[in-house]
């Protein structure tokens, strides 16, 4: 390639490494402008909200609504853009190409494949939102009437909406470009290598460190986002269990020894470490949810899988472009459509890079589907176990479960559990359930922020991952310390907003750059 380049091989593939950009400062491999000007930018941030103080709070929620009214109609077009430039691939002639060459075969098994890629996508997420966004959407959504047999299927279609393929056709798009340039080309695991083919040479200037600074922040932000929700949870099951009070001092004390366990996590290394945790996290998540299931209204929960389903195919096309255009408000879809999509922005580096790696030597085809298929489905097997079980306590049985979302949504999951057997045991399960997402997501998630700010270094030093997991547990804690949930959310939809943009052109890039390769080496 240019000079700017030297080519280094390693056991498996070629990485590639600027030369001249003198990434070595100290005895750490870093890319200077990317890695202090975004944690520059990051700790600008937290150090405005500490100074604010109580004005935080009211300061972020204006912010929000700002963002959302004015550019949520983008956030939509991003979306299902996206989604559609994944399906139009899967049919094209592209799809045949595989990530790494012709002669490439991937390195897991399609089921091994298939566990890391769910593992991957939402986390904290699916405790925090599995029982509360249903039962949110039951008693009050804009498409139905409350509480009525209407709004417990609106209040899954809406749950599937935020959950389904829109969220994996994200990742999908950024781990496929990632994977391509990665793979195929030999680029370094960066995000500003997907912008070759429109850039060229300038990806090595001050445009592509824009690029990266920004994913560094989405993904910083993003992944606080998730620790905030987590920890919360985390100190209502505790608060509910042992009567611990449900307060900010008790959630930051709470962030800073998991995050310990976090770097521990991180010092250990991927094999030891994280995979371990991660695997430990799946099967103790599964057997919750296999409890729920068993113990729960099992045929309803059986017929709530394929009739939300079925439901959510039916009306995705006018659900997804849904924009509450006339009802002249927007407020709902602001704290709920919005909010998501710009989460979802924001993880797309962290969770595209994690499916990039995992996925050498599918055919874009198999990529493609499986990213979009597999993890969907699950998802929604465990949205219905939780949603159509809080659903059914509520409408058929003992009642309480909205009342419990609308006064505490961290609590909801254990008022939840209140309904079955063996509540102390279930109830503890799903705090070590949290805080097993929790370490998973804060090691991972550290992990890929230092990948983007060493230049695409797919193995930088370890001191660098614990500095960006003490960094996302400080940006948790600040944000929850300056206005909890909204803080959060806002933290979402402000990172989201420019890397939207930066998405939508990725496409452009992206297919740009598939049909180059396509011209050169199968025509």
């Amino acid at each position: 390639m240019a000079d700017e380049l030297k080519v280094q091989i390693s056991k498996d593939k070629k990485v590639r490494t600027w030369k001249n950009l003198d990434r070595k400062i100290l005895k750490y491999d870093i890319q200077p402008y990317v890695f202090f000007g975004g944690a520059g930018l990051i700790f600008l941030g937290v150090v405005l909200t500490l100074i604010a103080g109580e004005t935080a709070d009211s300061f972020f929620a204006s912010i929000q609504n700002w963002i959302s009214n004015q550019a949520g109609w983008f956030f939509i077009l991003v979306m299902n853009t996206v989604l559609l430039f994944c399906i139009i691939l899967i049919f094209s002639k592209y799809s045949t190409m595989r990530l790494g060459g012709e002669d490439s075969e991937p390195e897991f098994s399609r089921a091994g494949w298939f566990a890391m890629l769910f593992s991957a996508g939402m986390g904290i997420g699916l405790l925090f939102y599995g029982v509360a966004e249903p039962m949110f959407h039951y008693v009050a959504n804009p498409l139905s009437e409350p509480g009525t047999p209407e709004s417990a299927q609106k209040a899954m279609e809406l749950t599937f909406l935020h959950w389904g393929f829109h969220p994996w056709a994200i990742y999908a798009m950024v781990g496929l470009g990632l994977a391509f340039f990665g793979f195929s080309k030999g680029l370094p695991l960066s995000i500003r290598n997907i912008f070759y083919p429109l850039l060229g040479e300038r990806i090595y200037g001050p445009i592509g460190n824009l690029i990266d600074i920004l994913a560094t922040i989405a993904t910083l932000f993003g992944v606080a986002t998730s620790l905030g929700l987590g920890v919360q949870q985390v100190n209502a099951g505790l608060s509910h269990l042992f009567g611990i009070p449900q307060n900010v001092m008790i959630q930051s004390l709470l962030i800073a020894g998991i995050t310990a366990i976090a770097t521990w996590s991180v010092v250990r290394g991927l094999d030891a470490g994280i995979k371990v945790l991660s695997q430990f996290n799946m099967i103790v998540a599964g057997a919750l949810m296999l409890f729920v299931f068993i113990l729960g209204p099992t045929l309803f929960i059986l017929n709530g899988v394929l009739e939300n389903t079925g439901n959510y195919l039916q009306n995705l096309p006018s659900l997804a472009l849904w924009n509450e255009a006339f009802s002249g408000e927007g407020g709902w879809q602001n704290a709920w459509t919005i909010f998501y999509w710009g989460w979802w922005i924001a993880w797309s580096p962290f969770v595209g890079m994690f499916i990039a790696r995992v996925s050498y030597g599918r055919t874009i085809r198999e990529y493609l589907l499986g990213v979009l298929i597999v993890p969907v489905a699950v998802t929604f097997v465990w949205m219905t176990v939780f949603g159509n079980s809080a659903i059914f306590i509520e409408h058929f049985g003992a009642g309480g479960m909205a009342i419990a979302v609308q006064e505490n949504i961290p609590v909801s999951l254990f008022v939840f559990l209140e309904n079955f057997p063996l509540e102390i045991v279930t109830s503890i399960l799903a705090v070590i359930v949290i805080v097993t997402f929790f370490v998973t997501s804060s090691d991972s998630g550290s992990m890929v922020i230092d990948i983007i700010t060493a230049g695409g270094n797919p193995n930088p030093p370890k001191p660098q991952r614990v500095f960006w997991a003490i960094s996302e547990g400080v940006v948790a804690a600040v944000l929850l310390l300056g206005g909890g949930l909204v803080a959060l959310q806002t933290a979402a939809i402000i990172t989201g907003l420019p890397f939207a943009i930066i998405i939508f052109i990725m496409c452009w890039s992206l297919f740009k750059g598939l049909k180059e390769h396509w011209d050169k080496h199968y025509e």
